[in-house]
């Protein structure tokens, strides 16, 4: 059983349809290739400055080159590792100081079925990545996207619906799959966004939280899929079934600058199963609108990162 989040009253939202951005900052994880690039080219041609936050400067030269030839604002590269958690402190620091404030914090990065690995402190390799990195990210960050009235945006997946959150086991300890850690990392990315725009709304703050999925894109973000679900993947679904990353971009470009996005909102493509299309309203699993659930994930995540919200 699924769910829209919202109701937004569009059947096919293009990018065409973004106002002037000049003057305002998107923070960007993975913003130097595949779907963080493309959102990342989409804005900065609208005048929107941009902060890409990727694993090396030194590799996301190129890319910055080009998103400076895109539009009219500015691009700024920061250092961060997702996988490690003093690197994510490290780069909040580095860009609290060069920005006031965030217009759109885009939580985009992530990992895809890999095999079984620890983070940098410990973590299930794709929870920790997918969930804790961006979950302490967003914490360090947050009053800066107040400052703007801005947004967080979250990008899951679809296959969030597969998924489900082992809250007493979230390590996935002895019962590792790729395909189920990838499911329970988004899910449990649903599920923080789901959480936070309502901890936003009772704040009274003016900030707000707006999840996406692109379907299924071609990326690099299949490249380290293994398994049954990793060959069907690359060499299935990828052949037959995906879209381009720019395709794939349109959602999160919608949710982080888009005017007919609302608060709350969830927004992914139409067709084939929510893989591919015309975006609008996604739909959400069952499990995902569980309260109980995301209150419990939420304060799990804060223990495990070291870092509790505040007022939130």
């Amino acid at each position: 059983m699924s769910t829209e989040l919202s109701n937004s009253g569009f059947s096919d939202w293009k990018p065409d349809q973004l106002s002037d951005l000049t003057g305002r900052t998107y923070v960007i994880t993975g913003a130097n290739s595949g779907l963080g690039f493309e959102a990342s080219k989409m804005l900065a041609a609208k005048g929107a400055n941009i902060a890409m936050l990727c694993r090396s400067a030194e590799r996301s030269e190129s890319a910055r080159n080009t998103l400076a030839q895109s539009g009219t604002g500015s691009v700024d590269v920061v250092e961060m590792d997702l996988s490690d958690l003093t690197s994510v402190r490290n780069a909040a620091v580095t860009l609290r100081s060069r920005v006031s404030k965030i217009d759109g914090l885009v939580n985009n990065a992530g990992i895809m079925n890999t095999p079984e690995g620890k983070t940098k402190d410990g973590f299930e390799l794709q929870f920790g990545t997918n969930h804790l990195g961006p979950f302490l990210w967003t914490g360090l960050l947050i009053d800066l996207v107040e400052a703007a009235a801005g947004r967080v945006v979250v990008v899951t997946s679809a296959y969030h619906k597969k998924g489900q959150i082992n809250i007493d086991n979230l390590m996935l300890t002895g019962e590792y799959s790729p395909a189920a850690a990838y499911e329970q990392s988004k899910l449990a990315n649903l599920m923080f966004a789901i959480e936070l725009d309502r901890r936003l709304k009772t704040a009274g703050s003016v900030a707000s939280c707006i999840a996406c999925h692109p379907g299924f894109a071609s990326t690099s973000l299949q490249d380290a899929s293994t398994g049954l679900s990793g060959f069907l993947i690359k060499h299935i679904l990828n052949r037959f079934i995906a879209q381009p990353a720019q395709a794939g971009a349109v959602p999160m470009v919608l949710a982080a600058a888009g005017t007919e996005a609302q608060p709350g909102g969830f927004y992914g493509p139409q067709k084939g199963g929510e893989m591919r299309g015309p975006v609008s309203d996604a739909s959400a699993g069952e499990q995902a609108l569980d309260e109980d659930m995301q209150a419990r994930l939420w304060a799990e995540s804060e223990r495990l990162v070291g870092f509790e919200w505040k007022p939130l």
